[in-house]
Parts: structure tokens; sequence; C-alpha cells
């Protein structure tokens, strides 16, 4: 096959990629444009450097490094691909593993076994079986594995050279119980990889709306065997339903943030999209709505925003009070705005709201809150006498506050979907999630808010910032509900009991970072943080208050951002849902230009 065609092939794959991210139609100039400004261009760039490699495998390891048994599961294998899966095992820089080949291939296809015994390795495990599905089949091949660790191989997929080395590794020093990595796509040459699957650490609402870990996984054989190995009922999502079964079961989980698994697109390959497989969907559901009842949680499972998504729908048994919190100055325009649509588009009906008014000076203004008061029986209007202080001035509000959970918003913001408190509380009343945050637009139909990632720009910042409204995001992640460190205040739910724990917010973050500081303290309790692109609503950012941008604002803005910085240090950047390899220097997910190498 000439050069020319594998690159139309390569630039095809990649298109389905371009769609999927962007939502746009692609032709192959366009797609090859998009190749380069999304990924770059450099050959080999998620591969270790050969030192490194060659270090690895004159490093002597103790007896606590592990053998490695990998299951693969083989049906009439391309021997192309087979070979350069076999090549990329055997030229692995860990040598303590074993190969568990179970070959279902027919009569017609005797060659993968040839090719495979060509190898004449005593490493080599194999045996022939009956074709029956996808999950019978590893089994299978698991039932061939010694070793204490299992991981996992698709036949028409490549390793990276350290695979093995990154897996034992994990084992031996973090003892962990599940392991798992990043992964690349791609058509032709690892060496030219489409993409880089760049994943945060374990977040556990993220896996159920969609199947984040995917390759690489490795896990203890026992916890296998515990969970009972995979379940043909699953088949088309079996790794997704016995991930969450062993996740289930431990909680010694690690992730190693680099490319060690190379994902072969091709059609009738999943990595090219769920089309390729329709029966995916089906099966994935059944798989969370099991995870649901074995762990005791009413609910119900749907298809999500983009294929490959799923939505659970958790039950709201009783519905707690909601005490929403505005605080305001003046511009009763926009606080008219949001009021009106809280009113008009709200499903949920057990709330209550809290105008917390703070040195407004227009009788119009006052005129107002009578109004609105007299109009709403469910809303008051506090007073906050002091000078503004954010954090202050949320703190008196919520000790006014009736509402078992507390809704902190903004004056700037217009409801969208009638849906958005339902969504936002039946996510905070989930036991260990402390916060929920919400998807925010601009006006303009862009993203303001989708989580915030701390180490932004060396602080924090917005996930997916200025993106276009109905964009999936990188790796689904502006279309599932996330695990995340930290989410603005600008619509924010919180247990009221978990405010209380960690003291509310702290008033020495008079306007700024003072949200990131008080999530940051809530996940240092334990709470789980998550944001929910289903509670959509419009911000307008900045209005009332303005943006601080020079003089005294200016001053106060990098006297909280030293404030952050020093209580925090290094650790404000290393996000764990947020992966080292992309970038800190934009919101946009992109790579970073020096990928980890050690």
């Amino acid at each position: 096959m000439s050069q020319k065609i594998k690159r139309v092939k390569e630039l095809f794959a990649l298109g389905f990629l371009r769609i999927k991210e962007e939502g746009l139609g692609a032709t192959l100039k366009q797609t090859a444009s998009f190749a380069k400004r999304r990924f770059g261009s450099k050959a080999g760039r998620f591969l270790p450097k050969k030192q490194v490699l060659q270090a690895q495998r004159n490093q002597i390891y103790t007896d606590a490094w592990p053998l490695i048994s990998i299951c693969i599961p083989l049906y009439n294998t391309p021997l192309r691909y087979l070979e350069e899966l076999l090549d990329s095992i055997f030229n692995q820089t860990y040598s303590k593993f074993e190969v568990c080949f179970a070959d279902a291939s027919d009569n017609a296809h005797n060659n993968v076994k040839q090719m495979i015994m060509r190898r004449n390795d005593d490493r080599i495990r194999y045996v022939s079986i009956e074709n029956k599905d996808i999950s019978t089949n590893t089994n299978a091949a698991v039932t061939l594995a010694t070793g204490e660790y299992l991981t996992l191989a698709d036949h028409d997929d490549v390793l990276s050279p350290n695979a093995f080395y990154e897996l034992a590794k994990a084992a031996a020093e973090q003892k962990a119980d599940f392991i798992y990595s990043d992964e690349a796509l791609f058509a032709g040459n690892i060496k030219r990889p489409i993409v880089g699957h760049f994943k945060p650490d374990y977040a556990p609402e993220y896996l159920l709306g969609c199947n984040y870990i995917c390759h690489m996984a490795a896990f203890k054989k026992e916890l296998f065997e515990q969970v009972g190995g995979f379940d043909p009922a699953c088949n088309g999502s079996q790794d997704h339903d016995l991930f969450l079964r062993m996740l289930e079961n431990t909680n010694r989980i690690y992730h190693i943030p680099k490319v060690l698994y190379y994902w072969r697109v091709h059609e009738g390959s999943t990595s090219s999209g769920t089309a390729a497989k329709p029966y995916v969907e089906q099966a994935a559901m059944r798989a969370i709505e099991n995870h649901l009842q074995r762990t005791g949680v009413k609910g119900t499972v749907q298809k999500g925003m983009f294929p490959s998504t799923y939505k659970v729908n958790y039950a709201i048994e009783q519905e707690p009070l909601v005490s929403i919190l505005i605080p305001t100055y003046e511009h009763i325009e926009d606080l008219d705005k949001a009021l009106t649509s809280i009113y008009e588009k709200t499903d949920y009906k057990n709330f209550e709201v809290l105008v917390i008014e703070n040195n407004s000076k227009t009788q119009e203004t006052f005129d107002y809150y009578k109004k609105i008061e007299t109009q709403h029986s469910n809303l008051r209007v506090v007073y906050y006498t002091g000078s503004f202080n954010f954090s202050a001035i949320n703190n008196f509000g919520r000790k006014q506050a009736k509402g078992e959970y507390l809704l902190l918003l903004n004056n700037d913001i217009e409801v969208i979907n009638g849906a958005w408190l339902t969504e936002m509380v039946q996510l905070g009343i989930q036991p260990g999630v402390g916060i929920v945050g919400a998807m925010l637009y601009y006006p303009d139909d862009t993203i303001q808010h989708a989580g915030v990632i701390v180490g932004l720009g060396g602080f924090a910042g917005h996930s997916h910032k200025y993106a276009k409204r109905g964009h999936s995001g990188y790796m689904f992640r502006l279309s599932t509900v996330q695990n995340l460190s930290a989410v603005t205040a600008a619509c924010m739910l919180v247990k009221a009991s978990v405010y209380d724990e960690v003291e509310g917010l702290d008033e020495a973050f008079t306007v700024a970072f003072n949200d990131v500081d008080f999530c940051l303290r809530v996940r240092n309790k334990g709470y789980r943080i998550l944001f929910t692109p289903y509670a959509q609503l419009y911000h307008y950012e900045s209005k009332s208050r303005g943006l601080d941008k020079k003089g005294e604002a200016k001053e106060r803005f990098d006297g909280e951002r030293k404030r952050l910085k020093d209580r925090y240090g290094d650790t404000l950047t290393k996000d764990p849902f947020y992966n080292p390899n992309l970038t800190l220097d934009m919101e946009n997910f992109s790579e970073s230009a020096v990928l980890p190498q050690a």
C-alpha cells in the first residue's frame, strides 16, 4: 500500500474524531488541518525515549514486582495486526509476564495459531476454543493465567514498550488493586497517533457517564475472580461492566498518566464510534443499571447527550428544602431577570429565595424588594450592611437560611432549563457528595463555566471556556456528569451541614477564589464535587460589580491569588481530575507542549 493511500486512510479515521469533537463535516484537507491544530505533528510524541526504555530493561526487580498475565481472545485475527501485537508484547522492557491466548478462530484461520507458536517462547499460554462471545472467550484466556495481575488487550491493538513495566511498578510501589493508564488511537503507525486520551484520576460519576478508563487496565486476579469475571449479559460493554463491579470492591485504584496502549481505528472497531457496534449502548446501560442495583442506589439510566454517554436519573424520594442565596446590589433589572426565570421555569418546587441586599442606594431598588416579597411567599430580602465581601455576604445569608441545602447564585444569572435545580439536587443528595456545580453559558451561547480546573494559569481556570454550546467536550467532559476539584459559586449547590463543617466561605477571600478555596477545603474533608451539564443557565458575568482589571480591585485580586497559592502551594497545579499531559496555559484541554517521559 502506498504512503499516500495510508495517509488518506489515517485522515479518514481522524475525520470521525473531528466530527465527534467539533460537530463538523470533514474533508481530507479540513481534517489534516484539524490534526495539526489539535494534536501537533511530532512523530512518536507519546513514546518514552530510548535511554528510558533501556534503563527499564537493565533494572533489577524485587519479588514485590508481580508476574503480569496479559489475556487476549483471538478470532480470525488479521495476521498483520497480530504480528504488530506480538512484536509489541515481546519487546516489552519488563520481562516478568505471560501471554494467555484463547483462540476461537475457525479452521480457515489456522495460520493464527501458527504465527503465535513461531514465537517459541515459554511465556506463551495457548488454548483453542469454540467461538462463543467476547466475554466467554476472554474468561477462557484468564483460566490460563498464573500471574498476580491480569491485563487485557484486543487482538488488533498495540502496546507501548513500557506498558508492563509501568503496570508492575504501580503494583509494587502503590499496592494498587486496580490500575489504568492513558491511551492513544492510531490508524497506521503508533509513531503517528491520531489522538491521545489523557484521563483523570479515578472519577466514579464520570465512569457512570462513559467508560473513560477503557485501555489499559490491570487488576489483581483475585479481584477479577471475586466478582465472577466477565458477564456475557453485558457483551459489547463487558469492560465497563467488569470495571464497575471490581471498583465496587476496592478503593486501591491508581492511574498512570502515560500512554501505555494504542487502540487501532478501523472499520468495525468501537474506537471509531459505537455506530460500528450498535448493541454497545444497550449493554452499557444494562451494566450501569446493574451497578445501581448492587450498590442500593435508586435511579434509572438513559442515553446521554452523545453516543457512548449515559445519564443516571437518581430518585428524589423526599424533596429537601433548598435555600437559594442571591447577593445583590442595585441592578434590579438583572435581579428581576434571574428571579423571573427561577419562578417561571424551575420544576423543583421546595425552595426558598433569600435576596441578600448589600448597600444599594436607590429608592427604586427598595421598592422592588417590597414588590417581590409580596409576589412570592417563599422569598425574603435580608440586609447585609458591611462593605462588599462575597464570602461574608453568603455566610450571613447562610445564617438566615432554613434549607437543608444551600444554592449560592449570582444575581446576573438566568435559568435556561426547568430541570436545572432537580438535576443538581438529585446529585447533591447522593452519599459522599458535598458540592454540585452547573453549566453556565455566556449570552452568546459559549461556555462560561463547566467546572473549575485547579492549576490552569498557575491558579485556576474554567473547563472548556468559550467552547460553543452543544460541544461534547474533551472525552465527553462537557456532556457527562463530572468529578472535579472545584466549581464556581455563581451557581453552586452545597449541603448546609457541609457548609457548616468547613465554616463556610473564607472571608479573607473578598471577591476572587473564595469558591475555589471553599471547594478544596470540602474535598479535603473527603466529599466529592460534581459538575452536571444538565443544569443550564446563562451567566451575565460580573455585570453588577465589574472586573478586577486595574487599581484597587486589581491589587485585591492579586492579593487573593497570592493567598490561594500560599495556602495550597504546589498542590494547586496537580489537579487529580486534570491530566498532567494537558496544558496549564489554556482552558481547551489541548496537549502540553512537553509530555512527561519519566
